[in-house]
């Protein structure tokens, strides 16, 4: 009877470390796709904010509240299902998929550098006006901008996993959902009440505090600009990379295998940190590859907007 016990205990123990030893690696496999997804994350956490400018102070949490809900939605009810069939039955779809997604991030990005340098811009951005119906209407376009991003943030973290086993799989795809959701739209509720608690501060303290609001309320601007520009850059390294990747895997190695020789012969030319340098040399090249991808398509498509403009105003 001891040994029965003994033995119970010993399997008890063995599923024990074998749950716990899948939960580590559902939580390092979730990590890497996260990583990997890191440039579409940065660029959600720039474009967010733009949907609550506007709004009545104490309507903008409510609001990002929505949205997030919104994508969370997009993630495990529509993109989620999509992505689990074709990893387990047209896999190989994912990296064509994926490339497309890679070009519509160089396009985004080298679109935001054309509007940075011109000063102009080719779509509509978001006003606000009074009203729980324009509200609706702001969380719903926010959205459908949403469930691009996160189209691209789930396809980028599958392919990093695709591999794993089924459930494995899907363990780890909902695990990125909700981790980069609740990541993104909680930086997202953070920048956008910075400016208030700096203004509160500034009105209700004095001396070090009231400076401090200031400091806040000045800084804000200068932060969303900042994000914005790491967003774009972002865009265009992970837009070209992923292109890179995406034909070596299709079959022309000319342009990935030059990146990665490039990378190493700057590895093995630096006595230090030859990690950081050969890292940064394959993202310089990785964002030229995305910036000359992207020029190209956001050029076809500022030309179809201006003849659509143009036939507008001539009617």
């Amino acid at each position: 009877m001891a040994g029965g016990l003994a033995a119970l205990l010993d399997d008890i123990a063995a599923i024990a470390k074998a749950a716990a030893a899948s939960i580590d690696d559902v939580g390092a496999a979730a990590g890497r796709a996260s990583a990997k997804a890191a440039g579409v994350v940065v660029d959600d956490a720039a474009v967010t904010p733009r949907y609550v400018q506007g709004f009545q102070p104490n309507r903008e949490l409510p609001v990002i509240k929505q949205i997030a809900v919104g994508s969370l939605r997009n993630k495990l009810l529509i993109i989620l299902p999509i992505a689990m069939l074709l990893s387990q039955f047209a896999d190989w779809l994912l990296t064509p998929i994926l490339m497309c997604g890679g070009a519509y991030l160089a396009f985004e990005g080298a679109e935001k550098l054309w509007e940075k340098v011109t000063g102009t811009t080719h779509h509509d951005e978001p006003a606000v006006d009074e009203g729980p119906d324009q509200e609706k209407s702001m969380v719903a376009g926010a959205i459908r901008t949403d469930l691009i991003l996160s189209a691209e943030i789930m396809v980028i973290a599958l392919d990093e996993v695709a591999h794993e086993p089924f459930v494995s799989r899907l363990i780890t795809m909902i695990v990125v959902a909700l981790v980069i959701t609740v990541a993104v739209y909680g930086v997202v509720g953070v920048i956008v009440k910075m400016d208030d608690i700096g203004l509160h501060l500034a009105r209700t303290r004095s001396g070090a505090p009231a400076r401090f609001g200031e400091g806040l309320v000045a800084a804000m601007p200068k932060v969303l600009a900042l994000l914005s520009t790491v967003g774009m850059v972002a865009m265009l390294w992970v837009g070209g990379h992923i292109l890179l990747v995406g034909v070596d895997e299709l079959g022309w190695h000319w342009p990935y295998s030059t990146v990665h020789h490039a990378q190493v012969w700057v590895e093995d030319s630096m006595p230090f940190l030859s990690g950081v340098f050969g890292w940064l040399t394959n993202t310089f090249f990785s964002a030229l590859v995305g910036l000359a991808v992207g020029a190209v398509i956001a050029a076809v498509v500022i030309r179809i907007h201006e003849r659509k403009h143009a036939g507008t105003s001539a009617h």
